[in-house]
């Protein structure tokens, strides 16, 4: 067996554990081992493309790929020990920037090495250069975008930048503009490849990532984070046809179908076009202040809190990123066990946007030990909230927004939420009366049946705790 036909065969092996990898992370139950298939399969490439390179004589690149991936390693180590968990949705945004560069980068390789290369040597090597211009072209525009996109992706989740939307006059037109100059320039990047051509294209893609999530307002950016996923996906499938590694393309494809319907199904959940999320998206009218919304709050203490657990016969918990933040999961799974022990039906409600991050929740209650048969999605939980004793909102804020149900006029308008006002009572556990990242003012704090409880999260689960 040729070196080349032993790499595809081990190409097509890791494929498929890859697609079994995305099988498993779809569900709690079997999620590790669809991240160990993820695993086995990405070892089995590398061995396979070391094994290729060092059957065709190539030291120096076996050298390179061999330190690229000890670097490579030790960064992604070092990064997965010291990341909390409220800081994964901006590393997982990073993350995507370095696969939109590395596609530009390839791109633009395959531009010095076939259309910028001496007159005849691309013929010699058999290419088609119509057919490759296209494939440069594309592969740059889809990484490029990737990149500065996923960096202002990073730098709003981060908070190293404001997550209201950037609002230009005419967006609109700004980015449909673009995607025409692109169409035009690719054009004539296949009659007459130069490279004046391709570093247009090249700027032209970089400006556009940057405006389009730089427009897309904070209660959107969970749908942001699966988009750019996708688009890493489809800019590592265009790096496979310049490379023509099956893998890249089947990988990529797999990331980039994947991540597009993981898109569409957030907005399906937030009554939101993946269209209206691109061209702008929430969190652009929402006031800083209380006074935005007329009434007072009322604040409870934790023995208070204590006290209508104690009497209630049923509870649900509504976890957001504050829950996160504070790293309150396990004080919350604490006082789960403690309220079951006493007889109290106590269930989760997850909103699938809830945290920065697709599945954020989720992934907390499970690290806490939170059976998986209590945390209940949106849907299977809001026909159970008019019944329910007690409803703890813990660190949610515009997924629980009744304006949203409401008011016409919010911008959050449309957006399904926990329908937590139906509930006998509502406790808040928030550090102020602040807005939401989408910058929207919630008036469930100044409900008859909302009582706040201020302070950190994980303190007064404890304090509660302490007090039954």
């Amino acid at each position: 067996m040729s070196a080349t036909t032993a790499a595809s065969a081990a190409y097509i092996v890791a494929g498929l554990l890859f697609v079994l990898s995305l099988a498993g992370l779809s569900r709690h139950e079997t999620a590790k081992a669809g991240n160990a298939y993820g695993i086995a399969g990405m070892a089995i490439a590398l061995v396979a493309t070391i094994g290729l390179a060092w059957r065709n004589g190539d030291a120096l690149a076996v050298g390179l790929i061999v330190v690229a991936m000890a670097l490579g390693a030790a960064i992604g180590i070092w990064r997965a020990r010291i990341v909390e968990m409220t800081g994964m949705p901006e590393l997982i945004a990073l993350l995507h920037s370095f696969v939109g560069l590395a596609a530009v980068l390839v791109g633009w390789n395959g531009y010095l090495s076939v259309e910028g290369a001496p007159a005849g040597e691309a013929e010699e090597l058999g290419l088609p250069v119509g057919i490759h211009s296209a494939e440069v072209a594309i592969g740059v525009f889809i990484g490029a975008v990737t990149f500065t996109g996923s960096i202002v992706a990073f730098l709003k989740l981060s908070g190293r930048i404001r997550s209201n939307p950037l609002v230009l006059p005419g967006k609109n037109a700004l980015n449909v503009g673009a995607l025409a100059v692109f169409v035009g320039l690719t054009v004539v990047f296949v009659v007459s490849p130069g490279l004046g051509v391709l570093s247009a294209l090249t700027v032209l893609a970089l400006a556009l990532g940057w405006h389009l999530v730089a427009s897309i307002g904070g209660g959107d950016m969970p749908v942001v984070v699966s988009m750019l996923n996708s688009y890493s996906g489809w800019a590592a499938a265009a790096s496979g046809f310049l490379l023509d590694n099956d893998l890249l393309i089947i990988t990529g494809a797999l990331v980039g179908s994947s991540g597009a319907y993981l898109s569409y199904i957030m907005c399906q959940a937030m009554n939101r076009s993946f269209l209206s999320v691109i061209a702008g998206g929430f969190g652009n009218e929402g006031s800083t202040t209380a006074a935005a919304v007329e009434g007072e709050h009322t604040e409870v203490t934790a023995e208070e809190v204590a006290q209508l657990l104690r009497d209630a016969d049923s509870v649900v918990i509504t976890p957001g990123y504050g829950m996160a933040v504070a790293h309150a999961q396990n004080a919350v799974a604490d006082l789960t066990r403690t309220l079951t022990d006493k007889g109290v039906e106590v269930r989760f409600g997850i909103h699938p946007v809830a945290g920065r991050l697709p599945g954020h929740m989720n992934v907390l209650l499970a690290e806490a030990k939170v059976p998986y048969d209590v945390v209940l999605e949106m849907d299977e939980i809001n026909d159970d909230l008019a019944k329910t004793s007690v409803v703890l909102v813990i660190g949610a804020n515009d997924t629980v927004n009744p304006a949203a149900a409401e008011d016409p006029g919010s911008p959050i308008a449309g957006m399904p939420v926990l329908h937590v006002w139906e509930a006998e009572h509502v406790v808040v556990f928030k550090r102020s009366m602040s807005t939401g990242y989408a910058g929207v003012q919630n008036p469930l704090f100044f409900r008859e049946n909302t009582r706040m409880l201020f302070g950190d999260a994980r303190e007064r689960v404890e304090d509660i705790l302490r007090a039954l």
